[in-house]
Parts: C-alpha cells; structure tokens; sequence
C-alpha cells in the first residue's frame, strides 16, 4: 500500500487507538535509509511510530503535538522531511523556525491596529492548515519567548497538529537565569499538549558517504588559508564590491553575479543583518562564498549568533557554500553559545580543498 494511501486510511480510523498506527510508515522511512545505506536506530523507530499515532488523532478534535529533541546529526529534520512527504493531508506547511517567526513579527507589526494582530497574521501566514511542522526550534531572545506562549496557545486553539524539531529538551529552552522562570509557562504548555521524544544514539547520520550525494550544501568548501591557487581551483570570483538591497536596506557583497553571491564575513555578520535578509538571499544565490570567518571567539555574542543563523538558513535552503577561513576550521568555532555545536557539524560537513 502506497505510503499516501496509508495516510489516508488512518484519517479515517477514528474509532481505532493511536497505537494500533499502521505500520506501514515505517516500511517508508526503512526504504529511505536503506537507499542511503543505512538502518533506522532504535529511536527514529520510536519517532516513526509517534508519527503515526500523532495522524491517527487528527480527526478526533485536538491532536497532541509531538516535540523531538536530541543532539546534532541524529536525524532530526530527516524524520520531519519523510512526514512531511509522506503525509498526504494537503493542508500541511513544513517551515524553518527562523522564517516562520520573522515572517510573524512583520505580520503582527503590519496588523498592529487589528484587534488580534496573531489571529490575523496566522491567517495570513498558515490559512487552514491542519499540521505544521517546524524545523530547527530553539529560543534566545525573551522578546521572542514571551510571543510563544501567545502562539503555540492560538495553534492548539485552532487543532492544528504541530511537530517540532530542536537540539534543547524543552527544560533547556531560554537558559539565560535572567530570563528563564519567564519561560516556564510555555515549557509547561509545550509538557501539556505535545508528546517529548529524546532522539538519540551514537551515530551522527551527517557524517555518512551517502548523505554527500543528496545534498547541494555537502559539496561546498572550506578553505584555509584561502591562497591564490586555492581559490583559482574553486573558481572564486576576483572581488568586485557591489550593493544589494534586502529587505529595503543596502547590503555590501564583495562580488554578485547570476546564481553567486560572494560577502565578506564581517559585512554578513558584524553589521546588524537578519534571518529574513538570508532567506531573501538565498532565493536568489544558490551558491555562497563567504569571505575571511575568523575565530568566533573573537567575536560579540550578538555576531556569533547571526553566523549560526546564516548557516543554518543556507543549510535549511541547501545551498552550495564555500568558507574561506583565516584560521583551520576547528579553531574558528570557539564562542560561547550553545547553538554553535550544531554549526560545528554542519560546517564540518563541507568538503576540504585536497
């Protein structure tokens, strides 16, 4: 039976209970690993099964929502992506956390006079949909925090079934002391109304042979020292400084042309740029250079963390990139955010120039 077909089948098992979810996803998922040369862990089995058990609820008024956590490359964003395929619900969005949440706070700023701004910009944003899945969930700023209670209460309002992805255990959101008892409502709603699966295990998926071949963002570089000769060999444009506009403010690129953008890192991310700016980029550009990273150490909180969102808007968009460091890459991720441990094994992922 066709993943689709079997879908459809559990919409309408309203009499049966989540646990008898038909098996077949798993026979799914197990197909695409096995066409990656790999084997379902223990936990992604068990990530599977909620699944199913999760669609199994959708018609029965409010589904549970299902929260997934774990460390990087345990194939988090793997498993929502296969759901999302394979859920033949169309009333479904699977959406960047980062996208989605600048997308919300320009929409509440634009219905600022309407009774309900987050009713509003949800219409906007979401219209009917019945499951939303969100990748890459985590929180840093208490301005964003004190919104999520708002928004994560409107979506079970509105029985939208809600899957989320995040390196952080729920406990372990906002970990500023400063700000974190402000938070605990929502981790208690979050405990409430979704289901806390821990994905774990040894193996980091990020790191298979196989995983090289189906991504754009794999087969880019990291170069150091970033000589003449190395940079000939990956055909890196010669600077020629331009302005983009993004977002309606002026943006310094040291070289753009059809399908390639190249910045210096300082402009990209010791200047106050956004997520909302690389995601308009990205559009754009499927291939990136990113000129001069220094050791993120030396760097402002504040600058560390727009590099962690870039990489991983430009991950999320699977776009080529091409690093060029002043440093080895293992001695230009210092810092101290949490957040950087996931841009360790993304930037690890790039190829080094033999």
């Amino acid at each position: 039976m066709p993943v689709s077909e079997w879908m459809r089948n559990t919409l309408n098992r309203f009499a049966q209970p989540a646990s008898s979810a038909d098996p077949n996803l798993l026979q799914f998922f197990k197909a695409q690993a096995a066409a990656r040369a790999y084997t379902l862990s223990t936990g992604q089995q068990q990530v599977v099964q909620a699944m199913a058990e999760r669609v199994a609820e959708l018609d029965r008024g409010a589904p549970r929502g299902l929260y997934i956590h774990g460390a990087v490359g345990r194939g988090k964003s793997w498993l929502l992506d296969g759901f999302f395929q394979a859920l033949a619900e169309p009333a479904k969005r699977r959406l960047h956390f980062h996208d989605f949440f600048a997308r919300l706070h320009q929409g509440m700023f634009r219905h600022r006079e309407h009774d309900d701004a987050l009713a509003a910009t949800l219409d906007e944003l979401i219209g009917d949909c019945r499951v939303l899945c969100f990748d890459e969930f985590h929180v840093h700023d208490i301005g964003d925090a004190m919104l999520l209670k708002r928004l994560f209460s409107a979506l079970f309002e509105r029985s939208i079934l809600v899957l989320l992805t995040s390196n952080y255990a729920p406990a372990q959101l906002l970990p500023n002391p400063l700000y974190h008892e402000r938070f605990l409502p929502v981790i208690e709603l979050i405990g409430e109304r979704m289901q806390v699966l821990e994905l774990d295990g040894d193996t980091d998926f990020r790191s298979l042979p196989a995983n090289r071949t189906h991504q754009r963002f794999t087969r880019g570089h990291y170069l150091y020292p970033g000589t003449p000769e190395q940079r000939q060999r990956l055909a890196i444009p010669q600077p020629s400084p331009c302005t983009l506009t993004v977002n309606r403010r002026a943006l310094r690129a040291l070289a753009c042309e059809p399908g390639q953008v190249m910045f210096a890192f300082d402009d990209l991310c010791q200047q106050p740029t956004a997520v909302i700016d690389y995601l308009a980029l990205a559009r754009d550009y499927p291939r990136w250079i990113i000129d001069g990273l220094i050791d993120l150490g030396e760097c402002s909180l504040a600058a560390q963390q727009r590099f962690v969102n870039l990489v991983d808007v430009l991950y999320d968009q699977d776009i080529e990139l091409l690093v060029i460091g002043r440093k080895p890459l293992a001695e230009s991720l210092h810092g101290g955010l949490a957040d950087l441990m996931r841009t360790r094994s993304r930037l690890g992922q790039l190829q080094p120039l033999g």
